[in-house]
């Protein structure tokens, strides 16, 4: 179907693995079910940076971060780089975008129409990183998994609620409306990123499930990769002894507030089908990374590892049979894909090259063997880490850190490194010869390292005197409720209001 409206469904942090279409057998997501079941399940989607807002810059405008110069959580999104949305308002669509999108800079739209919500997240440069010198930080650290549990309410609760209804109410606006431009629609929930607590009603739904640990449990220090053990440090979290319960607490919160999101979800469906426009809307849902969990004792996100790099991805329209697709993909390719749903398979930019490619002939016919590619510049790393995958292999490169290659297929938990193994001496040589063609290293580092600088700069300057403010709906001097930088962000984030009777 040609010019099909289209519902583009995004959470925060979300593993493919814990989700039903993806093999968890006690997870309840009866919406998010509903989609996989009604669509294609891609079995193998990546996001190509697993860090919120590079991945979503990658995801929004088709090329790699290291290409749109999305570095790291404070890196500009540049307005001249065209988005999925400048494609599709330009071939005349209405474009919204409800909740969570991690813009950052002056450019608050990138081609969306009409924002519903304000953001999340600082849009200007509190979170630059500096390689060699990261100091005092505003970080993740051990009290994410030490206060998880049930919380009466958090500020992530109230942003999504309010995500949900805006999406809601514009859905009905939509169809009371004498605009008859098919729309694109994005909802951007943060749920279910840490901190890891949920609502009563949503833990109650796990109470008599067995949470399972992590499946390869803590490694020591001798057994991490370098930059795992970078990260581990960075958190705090190196010699972190979390205990079974601890444990279980923090993903049995996980999984309840990933259910929680799943109702937030649900009501959006619904409207979508009251409002009329179930039949001809194609629904897209995804995540922007994953979280380990405690895989590996490893949490949250920034590295390659499927938990932290796998994430779910699904189409689902009245007109596309279902089904589940192994292909590769990454979000890279959204971008040309939302436009294949648009305009017609197969698609095409011809302005820009794109990373990306159109995944909608994958949805009626097999395609052949593709790699895709990730990248991680941000904080914790000491120069450019970058990925390849390419059939049932997964190659990671760093020039501080060595080689890692894994067989996906038979080690899917990536416990051995084969860059050591002879017999395995002419892949890796192949796959460093392959990065060492698509990324040039020294030269990303010196403009990595030189933005850092100039945006350090400008984030002291911005300190000074009377702020600026970048962010959607905000006055200087205005006191709101999201996070914009006043506070480190666990302060705000674990801020929570306990249940009544419970401190």
């Amino acid at each position: 179907m040609k010019n099909p409206n289209i519902l583009f469904i995004q959470v925060d942090q979300l593993a493919a693995s814990a989700l039903s279409a993806y093999g968890n057998g006690f997870v309840k997501t009866p919406a998010l079910d509903r989609l996989a079941q009604d669509g294609v399940v891609f079995e193998n989607a990546y996001c190509n940076f697993p860090l919120c807002a590079p991945s979503r810059f990658s995801m929004a405008t088709g090329r790699l971060a290291s290409d749109a110069g999305a570095y790291d959580n404070a890196a500009e999104f540049a307005a001249d780089i065209p988005t999925y949305a400048h494609h599709l308002r330009r071939a005349g669509y209405q474009t919204s975008l409800s909740g969570k999108m991690h813009f950052i800079g002056p450019d608050q739209f990138h081609g969306f129409e009409k924002r519903l919500t304000a953001d999340l997240y600082p849009a200007d440069y509190a979170w630059v990183p500096h390689w060699g010198d990261e100091g005092e930080r505003d970080t993740n650290d051990p009290r994410a998994v030490r206060i998880a549990g049930v919380a009466a309410r958090t500020v992530q609760m109230d942003y999504d609620e309010e995500v949900s209804q805006k999406a809601v109410r514009h859905l009905y606006d939509l169809a009371r409306s004498d605009d008859t431009r098919p729309f694109f629609m994005q909802v951007s929930f943060t749920h279910p990123h840490e901190p890891y607590l949920c609502k009563q009603e949503s833990w109650d739904l796990y109470e008599d499930v067995d949470i399972p640990l992590p499946h390869v449990p803590a490694l020591s220090e001798a057994e991490h990769d370098p930059h795992s053990v970078r990260l581990l440090k960075d958190f705090g979290m190196l010699d972190a002894d979390f205990s079974e319960e601890e444990l279980r607490t923090a993903r049995r919160a996980y999984f309840g507030s990933l259910s929680y999101t799943d109702m937030l979800i649900g009501l959006v469906l619904d409207a979508l089908k009251d409002a009329g426009f179930a039949e001809n809307t194609a629904i897209v849902f995804t995540s922007d990374h994953g979280d380990f969990l405690g895989e590996r004792g490893l949490w949250f996100k920034k590295h390659f590892y499927d938990p932290s790099l796998k994430v779910p991805l699904f189409v689902t329209a009245p007109w596309i049979a279902p089904g589940r697709a192994s292909t590769l993909a990454s979000l890279v390719d959204l971008l040309p894909t939302f436009n294949g749903l648009a305009q017609g398979s197969p698609w095409q930019d011809r302005t820009l090259p794109l990373e990306g490619a159109d995944l909608t002939g994958i949805l009626s016919a097999p395609q052949p063997e593709r790699a895709i590619y990730a990248e991680y510049l941000a904080e914790a790393a000491e120069a450019p880490i970058c990925m390849i995958r390419r059939g049932r292999y997964k190659f990671v490169t760093c020039e501080t850190d060595g080689h890692l290659l894994f067989d996906m297929v038979s080690d899917p938990d990536e416990r051995v490194n084969l860059a050591e193994d002879p017999a395995h001496a002419e892949r890796l040589a192949g796959f460093a010869a392959e990065a060492a063609a698509k990324w040039d290293v020294p030269g990303l580092t010196a403009v990595i390292k030189a933005s850092q600088q100039r945006r350090l700069l400008i984030r002291d300057a911005a300190a000074q005197g009377e702020p600026v403010c970048w962010n959607h709906g905000e006055r200087p001097g205005e006191d709101v409720p999201w996070y914009r930088g006043k506070q480190g962000y666990n302060e705000w984030a674990f801020d929570y209001l306990p249940p009544a009777g419970r401190e």
